[in-house]
């Protein structure tokens, strides 16, 4: 076989074999395009150059192409541009250069002629066979006079090559309105790797969106959508709705030449979360709220989903399947997998186009209220026993029906969990990695001790005043007036709690003495218990801590909505719904459960180790480990890792939780605490503190500790007011100094997160930073696989942070262990 035969697949993908180098001159025409080559200047290359999808033998490289007098987004028009564009691939080195057009060096072992096609917006992707493994190759278009810029790719080793080390950076969540792409320009000048996974949400469906309207750097304007549909009335937010909308945004994003770089100079190996076609996702439907079928339930676009699919195949170079005739909308494969040697696996998944709606559908109507749920007790902050009950329910249905108990409730589909199952099973490589969306981490929320904590925090204060007021009715004595207020608050009678501080005061030095005497003078054991113990308290403060968190909190915990201090609250109708066990995020795998402990029981009975998911979508970083049952006792035992990367420039999960409970009153602190910084020159700087990290299991903080998990968010607030980059650091460790002198830092908000973490919810998560951009580079050894998760800087005025890293931490899985150690 003529090594440099040139194949068309389909009039879109084309293929060729590499010639290894032994061409002569390369200017061989080993096909015909049917259509002239272009010729003379008037081309461009708008969003320059990718590469994605690198083999052993193989990669694909992709382009688009337009006459000069074209709007870079502008859509490619029939008959305008029927011509063909050279492409070149040599392994010679041309690193010097990259970012540049400069006409490539070295022997082609590719020279191929490809025609463009408007039906495919003039994209073009190319695949390129006969490589050698592990070997860096270079690449160029060329459209007449004009050439792109040079493109970048490392093939994988071969599968029996032994590999010491592979490098790679994950991705996920770069949302155009918001925030910036900094970390988009570090990884092009900074990072060396091997490839690039990206997770999904390369672009955002929706344009003016309320979690889009944030501070956003100047050099990216508002999108506009050709088409678009309005998600309320006739103004407002816009959905992506047609392949004209989604082709839009590809283009429009692809026109950040940080964005272009990083395609540039890395092959990409990438999938789709939910935002390529619309929000939280499942096969065609969609969820906004507001837009539904007739009968309530979300609405199924089975022409959107086509568009997307579309869209998605056209500009991104991945070597999928895709079948434009297609009627359905699952006319795409895009799971599939890679060997990189002896080393590593990496098996990628759809999680959206087969996964079955959520358990609780939208439309449940909430009987408080008589209106559908929406997102909130569907999608988010689900009662646990409710979707426990709903989910089983949805089972046994299955399999009175004789159909997959899993098919109602799965993620996957049927035909891909069994394909994950044999690919872990047979995989022979060291690591076994997981291209995954959504987070497998179960992350709970007990809402009775959460509430319990809230009451008897808020408690406090009241506690002190009355130790205050019951001081000159004691000469002064803060021992009995202690002790009084404990008992009183314990539930005794006035001249009981008296009679009990007096004997108590009375009594041998020790607490067992000073018990018998409490409950001689008409306390009950437990009551004399707290009593005692707020007697013996160094101080007021200390005292008024043990009765809030001795006495209160339990009591809550004991009684929930029942609790006289739930109803002494003034909150007790707001707080009832809250006492009961929550998942946080039902689109996650939380929200698939039973799919989730199949496939942990699969590897855990065929001993399948050194798994770890790679996994976006959240918007934060967690590094954790999987169990194979999350509710057995102790929480399961661990069979996997999790490691989850913020989003590139999407808002934080911390950001959104914030927002929505700023109408939930007190139950509102369990995600932030508002703190005024006065700032000389400067007024007032407001923060948001982040403590859903301490409800959701962050480790209890140091006051020091605290101070760092403040300082990227009171850079970017400093930056906000008009401090220059150059003086930010220095200015922040002078307000962080200020901080610490203060008690509302160091005592009260300190206390308030050392409480809240003791609260113990998912004690399976090492890590976690829900306040977060950036990204995660991998650096795997037989050994162990380290994961570096890249906080970036907040923005300066309207650009990027010229410091873009903010912070690395460090997670560490060692071979052998289902485990993560984090630094």
């Amino acid at each position: 076989m003529d090594r440099r035969q040139f194949l068309k697949l389909g009039g879109f993908i084309t293929v060729s074999v590499a010639t290894a180098g032994l061409a002569a001159c390369g200017s061989t025409d080993y096909s015909d395009p049917g259509v002239p080559l272009a010729s003379g200047g008037d081309w461009k290359f708008p969003q320059s150059v990718a590469s994605g999808d690198p083999r052993a033998d193989s990669a694909m490289l992709w382009t688009r192409v337009v006459p000069a007098s074209f709007d870079a987004v502008a859509p490619a028009v029939a008959g305008k541009s029927d011509v063909a564009v050279r492409l070149i691939v040599s392994a010679s080195d041309n690193t010097a250069a990259l970012g540049s057009n400069t006409a490539l060096a070295g022997t082609p072992i590719v020279d191929a002629k490809l025609p463009l096609k408007a039906d495919f917006d003039n994209t073009l992707r190319h695949k390129v066979t006969g490589l050698q493994p592990g070997q860096v190759y270079f690449y160029q278009f060329i459209a007449g006079d004009v050439r792109s810029n040079v493109g970048r790719f490392k093939t994988a080793p071969a599968a029996t090559a032994d590999v010491p080390q592979l490098q790679f950076a994950y991705l996920t969540c770069q949302d155009w309105s918001i925030n910036h792409w900094g970390a988009l320009s570090h990884i092009a000048a900074n990072e060396s790797l091997d490839f690039i996974v990206h997770l999904g949400d390369y672009i955002y469906e929706t344009v003016g969106e309320a979690f889009q309207s944030g501070a956003v750097e100047s050099r990216h304007d508002q999108l506009k959508l050709p088409d678009g549909t309005f998600k309320s009335g006739a103004s407002g937010a816009k959905y992506a709705t047609t392949v004209a909308d989604y082709r839009y945004l590809y283009k429009k994003y692809r026109t950040d030449v940080r964005l272009q770089a990083v395609h540039e100079r890395f092959a990409f190996i990438a999938v789709w979360d939910d935002h390529e076609f619309t929000d939280d996702a499942w096969q065609d439907a969609s969820t906004y709220e507001g837009i539904v079928a007739a009968d309530g339930s979300d609405l199924h676009q089975p022409a959107r989903r086509r568009s997307a699919n579309q869209a998605w195949f056209e500009y991104m170079p991945a070597d999928v399947t895709f079948d434009s005739a297609a009627t359905t909308f699952q006319n795409i494969q895009i799971y599939r997998d890679f060997q990189f040697g002896k080393l590593m696996q990496l098996v990628m998944t759809d999680e959206r186009l087969y996964r079955a709606d959520h358990a609780i559908a939208e439309s449940t109507i909430n009987p408080a209220t008589g209106k559908p749920l929406g997102s909130i007790g569907s999608r988010y902050l689900v009662p646990q026993a409710l979707f426990d009950s709903v989910e089983g329910q949805k089972m046994a249905a299955a399999t009175k029906a004789g159909a997959d108990p899993l098919a109602a409730v799965g993620m996957l589909g049927s035909t891909q969990r069994d394909w994950w199952k044999s690919k872990m099973k047979a995989a022979t490589s060291t690591w076994k990695l997981w291209g995954n969306e959504v987070s497998l981490l179960r992350m709970g929320l007990n809402g009775t001790d959460a509430i319990a904590t809230l009451l008897a925090l808020s408690a406090m204060s009241k506690v002190g005043q009355a130790i205050a007021s019951t001081l000159p009715l004691v000469g002064g004595s803060v021992p009995l007036a202690s002790a009084i207020v404990a008992a009183s608050t314990a539930g005794a009678a006035q001249n009981v709690a008296q009679a009990a501080a007096m004997a108590i005061a009375g009594a041998a030095a020790n607490a067992s003495a000073q018990g018998a005497a409490a409950v001689g003078a008409g306390l009950s054991a437990v009551q004399a218990g707290i009593t005692v113990a707020a007697y013996n308290s160094a101080s007021p403060a200390a005292a008024a801590q043990v009765i809030a968190f001795g006495w209160i909190k339990p009591d809550v915990q004991a009684k929930g909505a029942g609790s006289s201090f739930v109803a002494a609250s003034g909150q007790q109708a707001a707080l009832a719904p809250f006492f009961t066990r929550f998942l946080l995020n039902c689109d996650q795998w939380d929200g698939y459960n039973s799919e989730r402990k199949n496939l942990m029981s699969h590897l855990k009975t065929n001993a399948i180790g050194n798994v770890v998911a790679l996994t976006g979508d959240i918007h934060s970083f967690f590094a954790g480990t999987v169990s194979d049952d999350f509710d057995a006792a102790g929480g399961g035992t661990p069979v996997m890792v999790d490691l989850v990367s913020a989003g590139v420039s999407s808002d934080s999960f911390f950001s959104y939780l914030k927002s929505a409970a700023g109408s939930m009153g007190d139950i509102g602190t369990l995600v932030s605490y508002p703190l005024a910084i006065p700032v000389t020159g400067l007024g007032t700087v407001n923060l948001d503190v982040n403590l859903l990290d301490y409800t959701m299991g962050k480790a209890a903080p140091t006051v020091d500790s605290l101070l760092e998990q403040l300082r990227v968010q009171l850079r970017g607030a400093l930056a906000a007011k008009g401090v220059p980059e150059a003086q930010l650091d220095a200015t922040v460790a002078a307000v962080q100094a200020g901080l610490k002198a203060s008690t509302d830092f160091s005592t009260t908000l300190l206390g308030l997160a050392q409480q809240l973490s003791g609260l113990g919810n998912n004690p399976w998560i090492k890590h976690l930073n829900t306040d977060a951009q950036g990204y995660t580079v991998v650096t795997l050894t037989p050994g162990k696989l380290v994961a570096q998760f890249k906080q970036v800087n907040k923005l300066i005025g309207t650009a990027a942070p010229a410091n873009v890293i903010a912070r690395v931490t460090t997670a560490t899985v060692t071979a052998g262990a289902a485990a993560v150690v984090v630094a």
